[in-house]
């Protein structure tokens, strides 16, 4: 199949995109050669859908220097791409060159169109003598075919203090065709201020993120990680942030505790996102505002609503944490914000996928954690924004939504749950299934337990699973079902963990809700 030369190149957020220019015509950047390996924070791919996707590369001899510019020159750099078949690149089919500019910290979002659906790709980077790690990618099957199965993995928190990132390694090694990252990227703190039992093993660079500059630092560090870097290189991922890409608990405009500097400090963590992170033009930050939700298409099988739950949310009712809040079911009030919401309920009917997957932050389902008549709940999560839920419960059910799948982060454990209309009647049926996923690192090594033993279980019947160890979910979407595997490490204070499957869930196509198939026993 012949390949379309259509090629998008985005050098920097100052400069938007910049064409595509092959070898032998770049234009030269002033200056001398790098005396140094750039690629120390290795690659990625982001976005993908039928014919194309984003060849993410940032140029960082020095990771941590505290400028955040990782030690290049103030120039702009050129780097040569290429994509292939095959990963010996004996069949290249694009090439091009990027201007790695210091007003983006010499990151390079390559946009890529015009190529064939459902392929398996390669990609590289060189700039001077220097030549990247290989990353692997892949297209979206064509928007009317339903294709063969998905095998996509989904993530969150890794807080990179609390432990070693041994879990995207054992991710990378499963090689799956997607990744979902659902928030909690990085987090902010100055060294010794998020402390684990024991100490931490690792330690933060630099003071807490506030500039432009600190959290460049912040996520070259990160970036820096071999496991997390394979994990990037080993398939497209889809990325959304929650809280600490910013600061804890931020609702909007609103931070948890008064900050006079805070949309200063939110618009330079948006602008160090889009520089980290393999995400398309239409993310571009603009000041204090950065379009992240939006729609990604896997043919007719699946459509991912990747939503964004901070930027636009209304404050917390009634403070952080677990209480009892009337706030909670004011319909003004909003997780969403208005326009995103109409944006996701218009996709829920116009779909036509097998699947509809909600990428996004925090608890959806309701979690009591009081056994009288009282509800009392989380207010940062979806229960103390329970009419919006309502709305966007009702929402998928109005539109016909043939298989609802919300996938969640944030909680630091793995948990599954059925999700229903009506939380206070256990005998209410079923409309939906939730995922959540376990940290990569935070909160430390965690506990395997009898998921049984776990008081929320006894309150909340709708809930079916939980498990206090890090990790992943891996889920294999086909026509007829959705396969989970909730995946653990033992331990992440030290490096080298095995993997292994704690509990399995099967959503059967057009039947709402979750049927254990593996349960392992514990110790």
């Amino acid at each position: 199949m012949p390949v379309s030369r259509r090629t998008l190149i985005i050098g920097s957020v100052a400069a938007g995109a910049a064409g595509a220019t092959l070898p032998g015509t770049a234009a030269s950047a002033s200056g001398g050669p790098l005396r140094t390996d750039p690629f120390t924070l290795g690659v990625a791919s982001g976005d993908p859908d039928h014919d194309g996707f984003v060849l993410w590369t940032r140029l960082a001899p020095q990771p941590l220097a505290e400028d955040g510019l990782g030690g290049m020159p103030n120039r702009p750099v050129a780097v040569h791409w290429e994509l292939a078949a095959d990963e010996r690149f004996r069949h290249v089919v694009r090439r091009g060159v990027a201007l790695a500019r210091p007003q983006a910290a010499h990151s390079v979002h390559v946009e890529l169109n015009g190529l064939p659906p459902g392929r398996e790709f390669f990609y590289r980077f060189k700039a001077d003598r220097y030549v990247s790690p290989v990353g692997r990618t892949r297209t979206a099957p064509a928007p009317w075919a339903l294709g063969g199965a998905l095998a996509m993995a989904f993530v969150s928190c890794s807080q990179y203090e609390h432990g070693y990132f041994t879990a995207y390694g054992r991710l990378a090694e499963e090689e799956p065709d997607l990744v979902l990252h659902l928030g909690d990227y990085q987090y902010e703190y100055t060294k010794d201020t998020y402390n684990i039992p024991g100490g931490n093993p690792r330690d933060h660079e630099g003071p807490e993120t506030e500039t432009l500059a600190n959290y460049r630092q912040r996520h070259a560090q990160y970036k820096a990680d071999a496991d997390l870097q394979a994990a990037h290189a080993a398939a497209p991922w889809l990325v959304v942030w929650d809280d600490h890409e910013v600061d804890n608990n931020w609702a909007d405009e609103v931070p948890e505790n008064t900050q006079p500097n805070f949309l200063a400090r939110r618009a330079a963590a948006f602008q160090a996102y889009w520089e980290n992170m393999p995400l398309r033009r239409t993310s571009i930050p603009r000041g204090i505002d950065m379009q992240l939700y939006r729609r990604i298409h896997w043919g007719r099988l699946a459509t991912f609503h990747m939503l964004d739950t901070r930027q636009y949310r209304s404050d917390q009712g009634c403070g952080d944490g677990y209480k009892e809040c009337p706030a909670a079911y004011d319909p003004a009030r909003s997780i969403t914000g208005a326009e995103q919401e109409a944006w996701l309920l218009d996709g829920f009917r116009r779909s036509s996928a097998r699947w509809d997957v909600l990428g996004q932050q925090v608890f959806f389902a309701q979690r009591d954690n009081n056994a009288g008549p009282a509800t009392v709940t989380s207010q940062d999560a979806w229960d103390g924004y329970a009419a919006s839920r309502d709305r966007i419960t009702r929402g998928w059910l109005a539109a016909g939504v043939r298989n609802p799948i919300v996938l969640t982060g944030d909680v630091h454990a793995h948990w599954a749950s059925d999700l229903k209309l009506d939380y206070a009647d256990p005998t209410s049926r079923t409309v939906g299934a939730e995922l959540v996923c376990s940290s990569i690192t935070s909160t430390g090594d965690g506990a395997d337990s009898d998921p049984t033993t776990h008081p929320f279980m006894a309150i909340n019947p709708h809930l079916r699973f939980y498990n206090n160890q890090r990790g992943y979910v891996s889920t294999k979407i086909r026509a007829d079902r959705l396969d989970a595997d909730f995946k653990v490490v033992p331990y992440v204070t030290t490096p080298g963990a095995p993997v292994h499957t704690r509990a399995s869930y099967t959503v059967e196509d057009r039947v709402p809700g979750l049927h254990q198939t593996y349960l392992r026993p514990l110790g």
